[in-house]
């Protein structure tokens, strides 16, 4: 059963003094905000790999975000700004960067009214003579409510990812209240990251160093990778007082078949850091559930968690999905998910989350208020309370699910 949550029972007061704006010199000089049974401790983050449990297994996502945003303008001077979202044609992330002459993505589009379906050209600000040579346009496809499939178009033969390296800025979180600079083209991408795809940051990467990595490393901690890509509903805000009205978008993920059989065999807590590898990770017990129930795996709804009781084990699950991997010889699981985690729901494989602090009334904090039973108002008013800087940019915490 859908669980009855009210939206505004998650906000606490976050002014925008508390918004860290830009990152700290370095990565790892962040505060962590350490929780284990209902207390509540400071570190910093270069402590992270003395809280670890030993022999543990830990998941980083290892989506890069793309510098998915472009200003073109109409032959009236009208600017217009387009915001990659997902590709259209071709279909797939990996098949549409490697494009060389046109692709259509379904994109956010600013000032969309004033588009009248005329071809746009790229604003080239800086006079850059090689970004001129890509001639780039833009047309309008189609409208499909608040977004649009757009069709671009250039001349020199490099890929697309190419191009959105040339012309694309990085599309940093409308909270920052700024625009894009140079810092963000490092700073608002983890060091791991290497599967292009997303529009905004997994930022609970964006504490990790070398020094943290090689200290965790060193607790005989077994590191792996899954990818999801996120997609620009991250920023979107819970508008309905009731969560069972917000809708959540599909982003697609990827799990390696050598991740699966660990965790099918799982003796060892599971580490995830960042919400996007929780919400990967559990949505694989319900594509699990679909191999023993249907013979093949299918994109996760949002509420399928909360439409019935599952009689499968979490191991029988995990097993079902490995076996069918293997028996359609496939090396990696690749599916969407729309899975959404509040209050009521029941973790299956994550036991540890590294994360950032989020904005008030918002998807991820009811996912936090769910890994820890409701208990998330005593993390964030010492938070609060603390000093601590929030959201993308802001500081960490490390927290142990309660049972």
């Amino acid at each position: 059963m859908i669980p009855l949550i009210i939206i505004e029972d998650y906000n606490y007061p976050l002014d925008d003094s508390r918004i860290a704006k830009y990152p700290l010199a370095e990565r790892d000089a962040s505060k962590l905000l350490h929780y284990k049974d209902a207390h509540v401790k400071e570190y910093s983050f270069r402590d992270l790999p003395s809280l670890l449990p030993e022999g543990a297994i830990m998941v980083f996502n290892e989506t890069k975000v793309v510098p998915a945003r472009m200003f073109f303008q109409r032959d009236t001077g009208a600017h217009i700004e387009i915001f990659c979202l997902e590709p259209v044609s071709p279909p797939e992330y990996n098949t549409i960067f490697a494009s060389t002459e046109c692709c259509s993505w379904k994109c956010v589009v600013g000032n969309l009214k004033k588009w009248k379906n005329d071809v746009l050209s790229l604003i080239n600000t800086a006079d850059d003579p090689d970004i001129a040579k890509l001639a780039l346009k833009a047309s309008m496809v189609r409208k499909e409510g608040n977004t649009a499939v757009v069709e671009f178009r250039w001349s020199t033969g490099v890929p697309f990812s190419r191009v959105l390296d040339m012309a694309g800025n990085v599309p940093i979180p409308p909270y920052l209240n700024r625009e894009t600079e140079a810092i963000d083209l490092e700073r608002y991408q983890t060091l791991y990251a290497r599967v292009r795809g997303s529009v905004a940051a997994p930022t609970a990467g964006l504490h990790f160093t070398p020094r943290v990595l090689d200290a965790i490393g060193q607790k005989d901690i077994d590191i792996n990778d899954v990818c999801l890509h996120v997609g620009a509903g991250t920023f979107l805000p819970v508008k309905s007082s009731n969560v069972a009205d917000h809708p959540m978008h599909r982003e697609p993920f990827s799990v390696g078949i050598g991740l699966l059989r660990k965790l099918a065999e799982k003796k060892a807590p599971l580490i995830a850091v960042g919400t996007t590898s929780v919400r990967t990770l559990e949505s694989l017990y319900y594509a699990g559930v679909d191999c023993i129930e249907n013979g093949a795996p299918k994109d996760i709804g949002q509420w399928v968690p909360y439409e019935r009781e599952y009689p499968y084990s979490t191991e029988e699950s995990l097993k079902a999905l490995v076996e069918y991997l293997e028996s359609n010889n496939l090396e990696e699981l690749k599916l969407g998910t729309r899975i959404i985690i509040v209050p009521g729901f029941r973790f299956r494989l994550v036991d540890y989350l590294v994360t950032n602090f989020h904005q008030p009334e918002s998807t991820l904090i009811l996912l936090v208020s769910a890994f820890v039973k409701g208990d998330w108002r005593r993390i964030y008013d010492f938070a609060l309370a603390n000093g601590f800087r929030f959201l993308s940019y802001g500081d960490s915490s490390l927290l142990e699910r309660v049972e």
